[in-house]
């Protein structure tokens, strides 16, 4: 998907204000919850400007370790540690012109958080080892699925970064709360992966349509997607019917108002990491795909499985 679809009258209201800040050299913050398409608004603000001729460079921050996070970012030098063999520039010079998209922020050590401030306020990286720093012209997008201001108040982040990045907030509703984008959204995705895999389907039945907006979406417009693919694959008759429509309503964090999940004998470390194991399964083993369903961190997945090879679970 590489334009942001919708008739709600927010994400209208968004767009506009994205495509407005485009033109300026502001930083901007991108908050929401997983798979609310803040990866595709970065995108947007970056066509949009005058940038847009120059190289769009994305860095997730979770999904990279502490250790190798600094390199990949700043670069290095030649024999600056074991292994640096040769020189290697970093994102910042790669997106040098263009822009450069932050992902999760908020998982970023705090130690590298200052060695970013000093390069939004500079204008110049110092490459590990390096004797003297290289200008930079960067426009940088952050995005995080946390609440920054909170995560400022507990100490997880730099509150001078914090404002040096939030020149511009945008904050992207979840699909739940544009619940009418739903059927255009599912429509769209039925027509790309119909064609993606050479199938003749025609629509998506009423009953179906019913399921989907019936739905809480935890996570979002990436979900709706998954779901929607699968429909097309397992559809017959060149129609998507209820039955092609597989939503795991009481494993995929939410609750049935009913009957709830708790299962007596059950602790709620039990719970959690039935929950993680089952959605990991569910996502075919990929990690990204399934913290961000879970509306969690790769780091925290990563910790979380972890533990439960410690304790000789099997993942």
């Amino acid at each position: 998907m590489s334009e942001i679809i919708t008739s709600d009258h927010r994400m209208q209201d968004l767009i506009q204000l994205a495509k407005t800040v485009a033109q300026s050299k502001a930083t901007v913050l991108i908050q929401g919850e997983s798979g609310t398409g803040k990866e595709l608004m970065a995108n947007l603000i970056h066509g949009n400007s005058t940038r847009a001729s120059r190289p769009f460079v994305a860095i997730n921050c979770a999904a990279i370790p502490e250790n190798l996070l600094e390199s990949e970012l700043f670069g290095y030098e030649r024999g600056s540690f074991t292994g640096a063999v040769t020189s290697k520039a970093g994102k910042f010079e790669f997106a040098n012109g263009g822009t450069l998209l932050l992902d999760e922020i908020s998982e970023m050590d705090i130690r590298l958080q200052a060695k970013l401030l000093r390069v939004i306020q500079e204008g110049e990286v110092d490459r590990i080892g390096g004797r003297k720093p290289v200008p930079v012209d960067v426009r940088i997008i952050a995005t995080t699925n946390k609440n920054l201001s909170e995560c400022v108040k507990i100490g997880k982040f730099r509150e001078d970064l914090f404002y040096r990045l939030n020149v511009v907030n945008l904050t992207l509703p979840s699909l739940r709360e544009r619940i009418g984008d739903v059927r255009l959204l599912a429509t769209h995705f039925m027509k790309t992966y119909a064609e993606k895999n050479r199938k003749p389907i025609s629509g998506i039945s009423n009953d179906a349509l019913g399921m989907l907006n019936s739905h809480g979406w935890p996570g979002n417009i990436r979900e709706l997607e998954n779901v929607v693919e699968r429909g097309v694959i397992t559809a017959k008759d060149g129609l998507i019917s209820n039955q092609d429509i597989c939503i795991d309503r009481g494993n995929l964090n939410t609750l049935d108002s009913d009957k709830g999940n708790w299962i007596p004998g059950k602790t709620l470390n039990d719970i959690e990491r039935n929950v993680i194991l089952e959605a990991l399964q569910f996502h075919r083993g990929n990690r990204t795909h399934t913290a961000r369903a879970l509306g969690i961190s790769i780091r925290t997945l990563r910790n979380k499985l972890a533990d439960y090879r410690k304790l000789g679970i099997r993942v």
